[in-house]
């Protein structure tokens, strides 16, 4: 079964693709120029056993000798196979920060290698800076792939289109089979993988294993005026260089991924070092030497609404985490109400109210799905979503939600089969489905959870967003309820809705406040910590600083509206009074959940003041830069 769906998976894929270019034997995997100079030839001579993180150098040994040794890398679709004698061994680029002049010419080497538009880039140089003349000190540095031991691209990407290569140990990323979800764009912490909103997909930095393959460095290195960039087998200094340090200021947490990469930075600094691009950052040196990443209150104190910005590329996943997170929290009320005997709940499931509301569950489940689809570079090729289900919480996020809403598709249908032709036999079919579906919604849900916390991310990677997501199903959920049960009771005069939405309100009240204590306590937490977190909490208290308080006393006022409607309980068409804390709770939810994905600040390498500056690229899209070809700023695709 499962061979004939990778089967129909495959002949899927192969509709509209490029066909595969036939290479004769005998053909170079890459075409050596003639007087090819010493500094861009592989010369390793001394080889480590182990290196800095404790891992097998010899990357057959690190695999217990499962892979072969001269295997082809197909590149290409070439055959040949490389006479490379440490092509088993894993290399590494080495970055010396004292010789960097900012050039640039290893970007330029890098495009024009990989042939890439103007908007991508798979190497980049930023800066960090400190000082004033004469006592001013910069410090560039260029980035691209580091070739991870621990590549979390490979792990996160749901298609599987990553694959860590006992080759060179090449990180490498296949285009066409990425469908541009951006997921791995989230988990790296070196900007390495670039979406290209154009095409739809993901490429990255391929160490240039076709140079390798004949005994050539990369053309990044290769290119390099100033003698900054080496490449060879990790560990091993290069000739007249001292240190092989595994970061420097600007530089992420090593620890997250194990990068290959080393440096040299010999040159005195700073205690502070600032980026010039618009990131609130500042590193600051701590007793060891290291740097760390600390708030810089660049934008002041002044607080903004800002809703304007609010809206993003990632909306599609605002209306789909809303709109799954609802779907879930009201079917677990009118699925398990029921059962758990709740009086009022089992009249309104069983009513023409509750298949309405299953009904609607399943539109809005629908809708938030397409939207997820349509947050893809390839929508079409949505399918690949499933092929990492070993490792990708996003690959197990989309199994959990799917079949949710498949299982609650049958649950409804037997459901309303049950109620239209009044036999109990459909009601056992339909409660054998909705154990299916519940126990889909709880996957859905907890890995939706699991997707956010990304150490490369900070200000997600804490279990308030647990709360957020756990506080927003049984809110929205439970409201949602009310809302129909409202609605349905428009034509009665409200007859036998107040036990009902008494029952729910304190339901209510109990996601609202699993929300406002995650929020309360990730402030807490973030108002002593520092790095990526600190500023983005520092963004939401300043630029959008209006909007965030606004959304935190609407939190509260929408508990005391649903405990004063219980004390007061409205009857009759008055009922209409439950609708005001349905529409702010869902108001409320939106804009907390808008804030979630633009307040994110990743741990970013840092950019120049025009280059890799969202700062910059803002400020073009406000004053008319950006429609001017020449400045080439790309659309906010995805």
């Amino acid at each position: 079964m499962l061979d004939k769906l990778e089967q129909f998976r495959d002949r899927l894929d192969q509709i509209g693709a490029a066909e595969k270019p036939v290479v004769k034997d005998g053909t170079p995997i890459f075409e050596q120029r003639v007087g090819e100079q010493d500094y861009a030839k592989l010369s390793d001579v001394e080889i480590f056993d182990v290196n800095t993180y404790g891992k097998k150098i010899d990357l057959i040994e690190r695999t217990e000798g499962k892979l072969p040794v001269g295997r082809s890398m197909n590149i290409n679709e070439n055959k040949a196979v490389g006479d490379n004698p440490n092509r088993n061994k894993q290399h590494a680029f080495h970055f010396t920060a004292d010789n960097c002049i900012g050039c640039h010419a290893c970007e330029a080497a890098c495009s024009e290698k990989n042939d890439n538009p103007a908007h991508i880039a798979f190497r980049s140089v930023g800066y960090v800076e400190s000082g004033s003349y004469p006592d001013y000190k910069r410090i560039n540095i260029s980035m691209a792939c580091n070739h991870c031991d621990d590549p979390v691209c490979l792990k996160g990407c749901p298609t599987k289109a990553y694959t860590k290569h006992v080759e060179y140990g090449a990180v490498l990323q296949d285009p066409d089979t990425c469908f541009g979800c951006g997921y791995c764009t989230w988990v790296c912490p070196y900007n390495a993988p670039q979406l290209d909103p154009i095409k739809g997909q993901v490429s990255k930095c391929n160490m240039c294993v076709d140079r390798l393959e004949v005994g050539l460095k990369p053309a990044c290195v290769s290119a390099c005026l100033g003698n900054a960039l080496n490449f060879g087998v990790v560990e091993n200094t290069p000739e007249n260089r001292i240190q092989a340090k595994t970061s420097i200021p600007g530089f992420p947490d090593p620890s997250i991924t194990n990068p290959n990469i080393r440096f040299q930075q010999t040159t005195s600094t700073q205690r502070e070092m600032t980026r010039t691009d618009n990131m609130p950052l500042k590193y600051h040196k701590q007793e060891d030497g290291s740097f760390r990443s600390v708030v810089d209150e660049k934008d002041g104190k002044e607080q903004s609404w800002n809703l304007g910005r609010l809206s993003s590329r990632e909306n599609p996943l605002v209306i789909f985490t809303l709109f799954s997170q609802a779907a879930m929290g009201a079917f677990v009320l009118i699925f398990l109400g029921p059962l758990l005997g709740v009086e009022s709940l089992t009249g309104f499931s069983a009513s023409g109210a509750g298949l309405s509301l299953l009904v609607l569950l399943m539109v809005m489940q629908a809708i938030g799905l397409l939207m997820s689809t349509l947050h893809l570079g390839k929508p079409k090729r949505f399918y690949r979503g499933f092929n990492n289900l070993a490792h990708s919480p996003v690959s197990r996020e989309g199994l959990g939600v799917a079949l949710f809403f498949g299982f609650m598709g049958a649950f409804t249908f037997f459901q309303g089969a049950a109620w239209f032709f009044e036999l109990s036999l459909f009601s056992y079919v339909a409660n054998a489905f909705g154990i299916l579906a519940l126990v889909g919604s709880a996957g859905g849900l907890y890995y939706m959870y699991r997707s956010y916390r990304i150490k490369a991310r900070p200000f997600w990677d804490h279990w308030q967003t647990a709360c957020a997501f756990l506080g927003s199903a049984i809110a929205l959920g439970t409201v949602l309820t009310a809302l129909v049960a409202v609605i349905g009771s428009a034509g009665n005069d409200g007859i036998g809705l107040y036990p009902l939405l008494l029952e729910l309100t304190p339901i209510a009240i109990t996601g609202l406040v699993i929300e406002a204590f995650g929020l309360y306590m990730h402030a807490k937490h973030l108002n002593v910590e520092q790095g990526e977190g600190a500023a983005s909490h520092y963004v939401q208290c300043t630029t959008f600083g209006k909007t965030y308080y606004l959304r935190n006393v609407a939190v509260a006022i929408n508990v005391l509206a649903l405990i004063s409607l219980v004390l007061l309980a409205p009857s009759g068409y008055l009922s209409v009074l439950w609708l005001l804390p349905v529409l702010s709770i869902a108001l409320a939810s939106t804009v907390s959940r808008a804030l979630f994905y633009v307040l994110v600040i990743p741990t970013t390498m840092p950019g120049a003041f025009f280059w890799k500056n969202k700062g910059f690229e803002q400020h073009a899209r406000d004053v008319g830069l950006a429609d001017m070809p020449q400045v080439g700023v790309v659309p906010d695709l995805h």
